[in-house]
C-alpha cells in the first residue's frame, strides 16, 4: 500500500514537471525570438531626431558656438586690417574757428584783426611714402588669414568633439540593448521559477531569487535609459539644436597605415598648417624691421576762407605743404619692437616643432590603440558568446533539475556584463578609428 502510494505522488510529481517543463519551452522560446529583437516597448518615448554621422558633422561646424565665435574672430582680424590700412590712406578734414576779441586790433590806424572772425578750411592730407605703416597693414593682413586658419582648426576641434558624442550615443544604444535583453530573460525565469514552485516542484527561495534578480535588471534598464537621454543631450548641444539628438548606425572610412597616416598629419592638419602660417607671419615681420628707420612723406593741401580779411590773411586763398619726417632717435622703441619680434619668431619656431614632435606621437599612439581595441573586441565578442552558451546550458540543467537557479542567476548576469563589454569594446573601436582619422588629417574630410 505504501509503495503504490508513493508511485502514485511520484507519477503526479512528473506530470506537474513536464507541465512546468513545458511552460518553461513556452516562456524561453518568447525570451529568444525577444533576444534577436530587443522588447525597447517600456522605453519613454523620444522625440529626439535622427541624424547621420555626416549630417551630425556638418551642423556642428556650422552651428556650434565655438565654430561661430571663430567666424566672429575673422570678422574682428578683418576690422583691425581696415584700422591699420587708414593709416597711409588719404584723409580729408574740415575746420571751422570762430574768434571774438575785447576790440579790433587797430595799427597805424588801420584794424589789423577785428574783434569777430571767422575762419573756416577743408585739409586733406596724402601720405606719400609711410613704409612702416605698409608694413604694419601687410602684417594685419596676413593676420586675417591666420584667422581664417584658426578659424577651421577651430571647427576641427568641434568635429571631432561632435563625432567622440555621436559614438557615444551607438555606444550607448548598444548597452541599453544589453540591459533590456537581460532583463527580458530575468522576467523569463521569474515566470519559470514562479510555475516551479506553483506545480510543487519549486521552491520559494528560487522564485524570490528570480524576483529580485528582474527588479535588478529593471533597474539597469532605467539606469541606462538615463545614460542615452543625456548622451542625446549632450550631442543636441554639439550640434547647436534646442533637445536631444538621435543616431543611425556610424560607418567611418578606412584608417591609413602609420608612415602615411604621419606623412598625411604632418602635411594636412589645420593645427600644423596654422601653426607654420604663424611662423611665416613672425618672419615677415622680422624681415620689415628696417621700415621703422624709413623717413615719413606727407603732403597737405588746405583751401581756406576768412572773414574779415587781414593784411596777412585774405577772404579765400589754398595752400600745399610737403612735410617730410625723418626718425633720428625715439628712445629705443623701434629696437624694442625689434627684439619683441625676433622673440616671437622664435616662440613660433619652438611651438612648431613641439607641435609636429606631438602629432606623431598622437598618430602612432592612435594607431596602436586600433589594433588594441580590434584585438579586444574580438575577445570580448568571443566571451559575450561564451556566457550566452552558459546561460543556455545552465537553464538546461535547472529545467532538469539537476541544479539552482543560484547557477542561472549567475550565468545572467556573466551573460550581462559579458554583452556589455562588448558594446564598450565595440565603442572603444570606434573611438580608436576615430582617433586615428582626426590624428592623420582625414577627419574631418577636408
Amino acid at each position: 500500500m505504501c509503495q503504490g502510494t508513493f508511485r502514485g505522488i511520484a507519477r503526479k510529481a512528473r506530470l506537474a514537471g513536464l507541465a512546468v517543463v513545458a511552460t518553461y519551452v513556452c516562456i524561453a522560446g518568447t525570451a529568444s525570438a525577444e533576444e534577436a529583437q530587443p522588447d525597447v516597448k517600456d522605453r519613454p518615448p523620444t522625440d529626439a531626431p535622427k541624424v547621420s554621422f555626416d549630417e551630425a558633422i556638418r551642423r556642428a561646424m556650422e552651428r556650434n558656438p565655438n565654430a561661430e565665435l571663430a567666424m566672429e574672430e575673422i570678422k574682428r582680424s578683418q576690422a583691425l586690417y581696415e584700422q591699420v590700412r587708414a593709416s597711409w590712406l588719404p584723409t580729408l578734414t574740415a575746420n571751422a574757428t570762430y574768434t571774438h576779441l575785447d576790440g579790433d586790433r587797430i595799427v597805424n590806424g588801420a584794424v589789423f584783426a577785428s574783434a569777430n572772425q571767422l575762419n573756416g578750411n577743408i585739409q586733406l592730407t596724402v601720405p606719400l611714402i609711410s613704409a612702416k605703416n605698409w608694413a604694419n597693414s601687410a602684417r594685419a593682413k596676413e593676420n586675417i588669414e591666420y584667422a581664417k586658419l584658426s578659424s577651421v582648426d577651430q571647427k576641427r576641434q568641434v568635429a571631432i568633439a561632435a563625432g567622440r558624442a555621436y559614438l557615444t550615443v551607438i555606444a550607448q544604444h548598444r548597452v541599453l540593448e544589453s540591459s533590456v535583453r537581460a532583463r527580458d530573460t530575468a522576467r523569463a525565469h521569474e515566470e519559470y521559477a514562479k510555475s516551479r514552485f506553483a506545480g510543487g516542484i519549486g521552491t520559494r527561495l528560487d522564485a524570490a531569487r528570480a524576483s529580485q534578480e528582474r527588479a535588478a535588471s529593471e533597474t539597469r534598464v532605467q539606469t541606462q535609459t538615463l545614460g542615452l537621454e543625456r548622451a542625446e543631450e549632450a550631442l543636441g548641444v554639439l550640434l547647436g539644436e534646442n533637445g536631444p539628438v538621435d543616431v543611425v548606425d556610424a560607418v567611418l572610412p578606412e584608417t591609413p597605415s602609420l608612415n602615411a597616416a604621419i606623412g598625411e598629419a604632418e602635411k594636412n592638419r589645420m593645427d600644423i598648417v596654422t601653426q607654420r602660417q604663424r611662423v611665416e607671419i613672425s618672419r615677415k615681420s622680422v624681415r620689415d624691421n628696417y621700415t621703422d628707420y624709413l623717413p615719413v612723406l606727407n603732403a597737405v593741401a588746405q583751401p581756406f576762407f576768412q572773414t574779415p580779411a587781414t593784411p596777412t590773411q585774405p577772404n579765400t586763398g589754398w595752400q600745399v605743404q610737403l612735410i617730410l619726417q625723418i626718425p633720428l632717435y625715439d628712445g629705443g622703441l623701434r629696437y624694442g619692437l625689434a627684439h619683441e619680434r625676433e622673440a616671437l619668431r622664435d616662440q613660433s619656431k619652438t611651438k612648431l616643432d613641439a607641435l609636429l614632435r606631438q602629432v606623431r606621437s598622437d598618430v602612432r599612439t592612435s594607431f596602436v590603440a586600433v589594433q588594441r581595441a580590434d584585438s579586444a573586441l574580438d575577445q570580448a565578442r568571443e566571451a559575450a558568446r561564451l556566457a550566452e552558451e552558459s546561460l543556455q546550458l545552465a537553464q538546461t540543467a535547472y529545467k532538469a533539475g539537476a541544479t539552482t537557479n543560484i547557477e542561472v542567476i549567475d550565468a545572467e548576469r556573466r551573460a550581462l556584463d559579458a554583452t556589455t563589454d562588448a558594446a564598450v569594446a565595440e565603442d572603444a573601436a570606434r573611438q580608436a578609428r576615430l582617433d586615428l582619422l582626426y590624428a592623420s588629417g582625414r577627419f574631418p574630410n577636408p
